[in-house]
């Protein structure tokens, strides 16, 4: 609170100061000097106004920080680990024994289905097993007279004949039967059933239930989507110039999106080789470790990938303010370096401490031209943070060697959102 308090007194402070610059007749120039400068992310402030809040000039350094990345992303489970409960032959559901969120076991019944078929079904493999006895028997009785050379060799090939044929018709009736669930060892006329029951595919949780009591479905339309969170794993998405900071084996901490009050742990186990469609971002698939419970297919993830020590860009921690949610730091402006450039290069070394010249301090004050020094606003992406320095990621191409504003860039900030305001007085 103290912060934004000193920040608003030392912005009305620097209006004031312009207000009663143009009171002594400068109104006209400073009109100029607006004009000149009209980006939105740049500002300019007079030497007086430098020195009076104290601004630092510093540069973009080389540290090494211990770096994590964050980055978006969803749980997935494996096609592998999906299923449909489905009936092979149509029919009308009679019962459901299951509700959304339920475990169950592979092969546990979760719902039944009725339809004449299967009595018909039933009924012709037990005619077609009867006559495939009797062929069995005629064909034996054949094949002893062909073998005593009293029977005719067409009666023999006949009987074989309808022998394989029945076999055959056996065999697929039965295959059909047990497809929906009817076990043909134990079937008999007494026993043949109008209702089968519809089984889970695999273990795991019913996720949803496609049909009602009395609805007709037809043959292996779905009736449940079961999934097993066992191999739950997360897809997240980093872009091409994060790619070589994650390699297989290293730990993700993430946290749902939505509830960040408990952390998971997930490995990575493989790393993409080709561009999500329409993006140039690369998935990175983690195997999530412990207890799954809560964790449900398709949410979203905010994760923080643990890097090892590594040297990056990076600036005091007191350079990047936060502004309407983005993170910026503050550089003299491309024009006003290249100017200072200049005259730095015909000025020796000893008029470099000359104190008369509005030059670089050992204290760390800017370089001024004749009418002040303008900065500009730079988007960035900030990083770990250790011994007061921060990792930034520039989002905003800068020139080479650019001075960054290290102290003082809440009072940038405040002169750059009030600067329209001055026009006023």
């Amino acid at each position: 609170m103290k912060q934004f308090i000193i920040l608003a007194t030392l912005s009305t402070a620097i209006i004031s100061s312009s207000c009663n610059s143009n009171k002594t007749g400068k109104l006209g120039e400073e009109s100029v000097q607006h004009g000149k400068y009209e980006n939105p992310n740049t500002v300019m402030l007079t030497p007086e106004q430098i020195k009076s809040i104290k601004i630092e000039i510093g540069s973009i350094e080389k540290k090494q920080l211990t770096a994590s990345l964050k980055a978006n992303g969803f749980l997935k489970v494996p096609n592998q680990n999906k299923a449909n409960a489905t009936a092979s032959l149509g029919g009308l559901i009679k019962s459901i024994l299951v509700q959304p969120g339920n475990t169950v076991n592979k092969g546990q019944v979760i719902a039944t289905i009725s339809h004449n078929s299967f009595i018909t079904l039933q009924e012709e493999f037990l005619s077609v097993s009867s006559k495939s006895e009797l062929a069995l028997f005629e064909f034996t009785r054949q094949k002893d007279l062909q073998q005593g050379n009293a029977g005719v060799l067409k009666n023999f090939q006949s009987a074989e004949a309808e022998l394989k044929t029945l076999n055959a018709r056996k065999s697929s009736l039965q295959k059909q039967l047990e497809l929906i669930g009817i076990n043909t060892e134990t079937l008999t006329a007494e026993n043949i059933q109008s209702v089968v029951n519809i089984t889970s595919p695999i273990n795991g949780a019913i996720s949803t239930i496609l049909v009602n009591v009395g609805s007709y479905v037809d043959a292996n339309n779905p009736i449940a989507e079961i999934v097993d969170n066992s191999q739950l794993h997360l897809d997240l998405y980093v872009y091409e110039k994060d790619l070589q900071k994650l390699k297989v084996g290293q730990t993700i901490h993430f946290t749902l999106t939505n509830n960040p009050g408990k952390e998971y742990d997930a490995d990575v186990y493989a790393i993409s080789n080709t561009f999500e469609p329409n993006t140039k971002a690369v998935a990175i698939h983690a195997k999530v470790k412990g207890n799954k419970q809560g964790l449900i297919d398709g949410m979203s993830i905010t994760a923080l990938v643990s890097l090892e020590n590594a040297i990056v860009d990076a600036v005091p921690s007191n350079a990047i303010i936060n502004h309407e949610g983005q993170d910026y730091i503050f550089i003299v402006s491309d024009a006003q370096r290249k100017g200072e450039q200049k005259n730095n290069e015909t000025e020796s070394a000893e008029q470099k401490h000359d104190e008369k010249k509005p030059r670089q301090s050992e204290e760390g004050e800017p370089e001024h031209t004749e009418g002040g020094t303008t900065f500009e606003k730079i988007l960035i992406r900030k990083g770990a943070t250790e011994i007061g320095y921060s990792e930034i990621t520039l989002l905003t191409e800068i020139p080479v060697n650019s001075k960054v504003v290290v102290n003082g860039v809440f009072f940038i900030l405040a002169k750059m959102t009030n600067k329209g305001e001055g026009h006023e007085h």
